[in-house]
């Protein structure tokens, strides 16, 4: 039933009435149910369809009704890079990204220049001050790597930890959220262990590390894993013995977090399927890591060595892939049609577990009353029809009526 509260609201406040879905909340699907959105939070989920006097009604015509998609990985799109730094890059590969189904993002840097990263910093630090933004920091993938696992990273800009670099930049900014690292570096436990004391992700990236230096590194503060498969070995043999990978590392250690590229190419369907079964949803998510090709009739990259070719980024030597041109709502599609994965389960690692790795869960990544009004509605072959993002339709988005 809608609460007192709900009803007695004053026509005044925009309203909006999503019902005719299956919703998807914490608890399960809801079926004949209605999300009533307030501005922009959610004000009700709710069993009940009846119509709220005053409030817009949007029919979902039987479409499922879920949380908008948190991205924690993504270097561009629309033929914007994020590396780029500038407003005009940030805001079209932002509303890229939205028209399919992300709400809250978290652009990422590759291996960049003390420069590059002040100037996205300082980008990222405006769009996170408007309101009701989508962007909620920024992401440092690199450049403190192992160069034998630079894969697509720009290999001159890699480098080990430089507390005199990393230092000053933390004290003068306020938005990275997350920095990736190779924890088997000289000073990348020092870095690690600086970094989570201010609140900051450190994530274990473009590696070679054995089950020793993972399991350090955890007890540093690397509770996440990039790319999970990604730039880092499986097990492997040297000479007539075999070792772990940092793959097995990481799954032998219960709580830590992982991402996967869920393009269907980064990460075989059956390898996702593998990552779901051990890892579970509450400690995977879904990533896109698209670069600036993604959803753009460009076919160039920021990096002039990478090529598009069988729908995904890579180097032109064939030597690695070097980013995916996916979308959020492309990696739901390939995780439920190709890795066989229930829906709710795929949406959750697309919204519920990023959120919750990110810090954000409070507000964002699930379809609660109270929280921040970030919604799609796809329909029954997981295209989208329709985005809110913080109780306002994205532009271009619907397509329900």
């Amino acid at each position: 039933m809608l609460s007192k509260e709900t009803r007695k609201l004053k026509t005044h406040i925009m309203l909006t009435q999503i019902i005719n879905g299956k919703i998807l909340t914490p608890q399960g699907w809801l079926k004949d149910g209605s999300v009533l959105i307030s501005d922009s939070k959610i004000l009700e989920v709710t069993n009940c369809d009846l119509a709220v006097v005053g409030a817009t009604l949007i029919d979902a015509k039987g479409m499922y009704i879920v949380p908008g998609g948190v991205e924690i990985h993504v270097h561009g799109g629309g033929g914007r890079d994020f590396m780029e730094g500038t407003e005009e890059a940030f805001r079209a590969a932002v509303a890229t990204h939205m028209k399919h189904g992300t709400t809250s993002i978290f652009p990422t840097l590759s291996s960049s220049t003390i420069p590059m990263i002040r100037a996205a910093a300082e980008t990222t630090e405006k769009l996170m001050a408007e309101k009701d933004s989508p962007v909620l920091g920024l992401h440092l993938e690199g450049h403190y790597f192992n160069m034998k696992m630079a894969g697509g990273q720009i290999p001159e800009n890699i480098k080990n930890p430089d507390p005199e670099e990393y230092i000053p930049l933390l004290e003068e900014t306020h938005c990275i959220k997350r920095w990736d690292a190779a924890p088997e570096l000289p000073g990348a436990m020092q870095f690690g262990k600086y970094i989570a004391a201010k609140g900051i992700l450190p994530s274990v990236a473009h590696t070679q590390a054995e089950f020793e230096d993972i399991r350090t590194a955890y007890e540093a503060g690397y509770t996440h894993a990039t790319h999970f498969y990604n730039a880092m070995p499986g097990f492997h043999k040297r000479r007539e013995y075999k070792y772990e990978g940092t793959v097995e590392s990481i799954y032998l250690l219960d709580d830590m977090t992982v991402e996967v590229v869920a393009d269907g190419i980064h990460v075989p369907p059956t390898i996702l399927r593998l990552v779901y079964k051990i890892k579970g949803v509450e400690r995977t998510c879904l990533i896109t890591d698209a670069l600036a090709c993604a959803d753009s009739d460009s076919k160039e990259a920021f990096d002039p060595r990478v090529i598009i070719e069988d729908g995904v980024c890579k180097l032109a030597d064939h030597s690695a892939l070097a980013g995916s041109i996916a979308t959020m709502d492309r990696l739901i599609r390939t995780v439920v049609q190709k890795a066989e994965i229930p829906l709710e389960d795929a949406v959750r690692m697309a919204s519920e577990t990023p959120a919750r790795i990110m810090g954000v869960y409070d507000r964002k990544g699930s379809l609660q009353k109270g929280k921040d009004a970030d919604i799609i509605v796809m329909d029954e072959d997981l295209k989208i029809r329709a985005v809110w993002a913080m109780g306002k339709l994205v532009p271009e988005t619907d397509t329900l009526s």
